[in-house]
């Protein structure tokens, strides 16, 4: 049971050959242009994930996605950039304000020095004072004030005297000792509390105080940054929350920019789609001067020009088939009396000379092919009109092939042509038994006719939904690219080849549409000189179709 995989697509025959084959009742034509003409996006080529198929599912969404992305970027970085330009000025504005500060702060010291009594200026007491009063200034001014004197550090309360850098303790130091010439120098520090409140960001001056001489003091100012902190933290929270609004704005904008072309681009897919499906009434709506309204203009041009092309189409068709079904009934006139009168000639043939014996034989063989060629141009034209009805029984297939296998034996004894068929049972199904006929009929004869008096095998196989039927032939063949032909109207293998049967070149044709009518399939393989084979598989049961049955299962049918 393996004749109807020989006929799959790209399959190998039972004798190595690989071939082409096309199964025509299974061809949807849109479903082919869409697979030509489509290209899998890149997300169908790197992910199937869900963002991927969102991102390249939706125009809108690539719009806004890559509008929050940019305005993203360019909302950190000028905001990084305003940050640090405001922290920049804020540093450099407090710099200034200390300096000034520190530098009163330390003539106010001094000056204290010099108001000692005589004698005075250098003693523990006086420094005492001098800090403390240092110190109140210092509280007045929100600062701190750390005195170091020769025994401990003089400071405000509450400050951490660790708050002073080693690096510029050592610089005031050697300033008082005179090692560097004295002048105010500035750092930054993390100012630290003894009383539990957090460390903050702060500035430290250290200059030396003259008592007396030779004698200094270093004195170190220390200046929190509380409110430049502060400053910088409402500025940062306002930064944040206008990007947000800026974003959302953005968002906003970009949804309804891409609206505004994703919309007219889907009503035009749309249209496309409702007018590649018969449709030809669709239209689109014209909004505006734009390019896509003239894309609309574009796209209802096109559709009316179709409709007319399709209506000036289907009105030839209909002249055609009424001039093929008009012609040929008219003929039958004439034909029946050609008739009469040529089976007159050809039952007295015995009585004529050898010359007019032949002519009568030729007239009466070209009349039957001249009557079968009516017969096929009536049936083909009952197809176009759609008249064509089954007359469906429960037909036992098998027996059915045989008998028409029984009927062409004597075609085949002349052309030495052994026919097989390979049947393990009967095969029921549901189908008319004369359009069936018809098809077997075709397929034998046209294996005989290109068969090179090879043997033909026939195999009848079946499931519990389907039965099939393949004839096989070792004959001429045919090449892969015309595969897509046989079935077509008046098509030959071979036209230089001469005809052993006289063919109308319509049975393919009609032996496609008798089985389209039973919502079956029939493919074709080929190869030149090895042969062809087709393949019919019919659904058992009348309406069922074959719509769920793959090529896999019909491999297993066979």
């Amino acid at each position: 049971m393996t004749s109807l995989a020989k006929a799959l697509p790209g399959s190998v025959d039972a004798d190595g050959h690989a071939g082409a084959a096309v199964d025509v009742g299974a061809v949807d034509p849109v479903d082919v242009l869409h697979k030509a003409h489509a290209r899998p996006s890149p997300a169908a080529r790197l992910s199937d994930s869900a963002p991927a198929l969102m991102w390249w599912g939706s125009l809108s969404v690539r719009v806004v996605m890559t509008s929050l992305v940019g305005s993203v970027v360019v909302l950190l970085l000028g905001g990084f950039l305003l940050l640090q330009q405001a922290s920049i000025g804020l540093r450099q504005g407090k710099v200034t304000s200390v300096v000034a500060e520190a530098s009163a702060a330390l003539d106010f010291i001094e000056q204290s020095f010099r108001n000692a009594a005589p004698g005075q200026a250098t003693t523990a007491d006086t420094l005492t004072k001098v800090a403390s009063e240092a110190v109140q200034r210092g509280a007045v001014a929100q600062y701190q004030v750390v005195v170091e004197g020769p025994v401990s550090d003089i400071r405000s309360a509450g400050v951490d005297v660790a708050s002073v850098p080693d690096s510029l303790r050592d610089q005031a130091r050697q300033a008082a000792a005179g090692t560097r010439e004295p002048e105010l120098f500035i750092t930054e520090t993390e100012v630290r509390y003894l009383d539990g409140r957090p460390p903050v960001p702060g500035l430290v001056v250290a200059a030396t105080a003259t008592a007396s001489g030779s004698i200094r003091y270093p004195v170190y100012f220390v200046f929190p940054m509380t409110q430049e902190a502060e400053t910088l933290a409402i500025l940062q929270r306002a930064l944040i929350t206008t990007g947000l609004v800026v974003l959302l704005a953005l968002a906003a904008t970009a949804y309804g920019v891409s609206r505004q072309v994703s919309v007219p681009v889907r009503e035009a897919r749309q249209a496309a789609e409702r007018l590649a499906s018969g449709d030809l009434s669709e239209r689109m709506p014209v909004r505006g001067r734009d390019d896509l309204a003239r894309l609309a203009v574009s796209m209802n041009l096109m559709a009316s020009e179709l409709q007319g092309r399709i209506r000036e189409l289907e009105e030839l068709s209909r002249l055609q088939q009424r001039f093929v079904s008009d012609v040929s009934h008219e003929l039958r006139t004439p034909l029946t009396t050609i008739r009469l009168a040529a089976d007159l000639l050809y039952e007295s043939r015995d009585t004529f000379p050898a010359l007019e014996q032949r002519s009568a034989v030729l007239m009466r063989r070209e009349l039957d092919r001249f009557e079968g060629l009516l017969g096929d141009l009536l049936e083909i034209s009952r197809f176009d009109a759609g008249a064509a009805v089954l007359t469906v029984d429960d037909v036992n297939v098998a027996e059915l092939v045989r008998n028409e296998v029984e009927s062409l034996a004597a075609l085949a004894q002349t052309s030495e042509t052994e026919i097989r068929i390979h049947s393990e049972a009967d095969e029921y199904a549901e189908v008319d038994a004369r359009r069936v006929s018809r098809v077997v009929r075709n397929l034998v004869t046209n294996a005989i006719e290109h068969g090179e008096a090879k043997p033909i095998d026939i195999y009848v196989v079946g499931d519990d939904t389907a039965v099939a039927i393949t004839v096989r032939d070792h004959g001429i063949g045919f090449k892969p690219e015309e595969v897509a032909l046989v079935f077509g109207r008046f098509w030959r293998a071979d036209p230089a080849r001469s005809r052993v049967v006289g063919g109308t070149g319509l049975g393919l044709a009609i032996a496609q549409e008798d089985i389209h009518l039973h919502h079956g399939r029939i493919s074709a393989w080929g190869m030149p000189g090895q042969g062809a084979r087709f393949r019919i598989v019919l659904p058992r049961h009348h309406g069922d179709g074959l719509e769920g049955l793959g090529d896999d299962r019909m491999e297993v049918i066979a």
